[in-house]
């Protein structure tokens, strides 16, 4: 089996996994449904993954990491010089994505933060992507070189991130305690806070 085939197959588990965990529910979804759907052996499923749960793990740590690296992509074509107008625009990028993406917010749930932290997932299902172009580092770049007094800037990044990813997870498909728009002013202003 040459590696292109290989990768195809992961590919095709992958793809039909989101869209059946996403339409019914990992509860609802079977591994049989999934090989069924991706038209693979069963066997070959564990090959690739321990069990479902594993695979959503995978799933939902990619697609919030992708969610990043899209953002920084398109920081790079604006001129932001400002760290903390870098951060927020990284942010409000991500949030709106979410907000025309429901179903992958659903997916995501209040998980955003596993596409930067769950390193163990990350090096299962290793894509190959430079982590130094990652939002992890540079948040933490910014902040040495703004001089910006934090005690912990991986835990102010951690706490950043969940806040985002729980409270705009209630606002968009909620409307609670403001619809999304409304909210993010405050939510922004929070996280200029943060890192002042």
């Amino acid at each position: 089996m040459t590696q292109e085939f290989s990768n195809d197959k992961k590919q095709r588990l992958l793809d039909t996994a989101f869209s059946l965990f996403s339409d019914k529910g990992i509860k609802n979804t079977s591994i049989q449904e999934i090989v069924d759907s991706a038209n693979v052996a069963k066997g070959t499923f564990y090959l690739y993954f321990k069990d479902k749960y594993e695979l959503q793990d995978i799933l939902i740590t990619k697609k919030s990491e992708k969610l990043f690296n899209d953002a920084l992509n398109e920081l790079r074509k604006n001129y932001i010089q400002n760290f903390s107008d870098q951060i927020i625009f990284i942010i409000n990028y991500v949030i709106d994505e979410l907000k025309k993406k429901p179903l992958l917010l659903k997916f995501i749930s209040k998980n955003l933060s596993w596409g930067i932290y769950n390193k163990s997932i990350i090096k299962i299902y290793d894509n190959g992507e430079n982590s130094e172009s990652s939002f992890y580092s540079l948040f933490l770049k910014g902040v040495k070189e703004n001089n910006i007094k934090l005690e912990n800037p991986e835990v102010t990044l951690f706490m950043i991130i969940e806040l985002v990813s729980s409270t705009c997870f209630t606002s968009i498909l909620d409307k609670r305690p403001l619809p999304i728009d409304e909210y993010k002013p405050y939510l922004y202003n929070a996280i200029r806070q943060f890192i002042k």
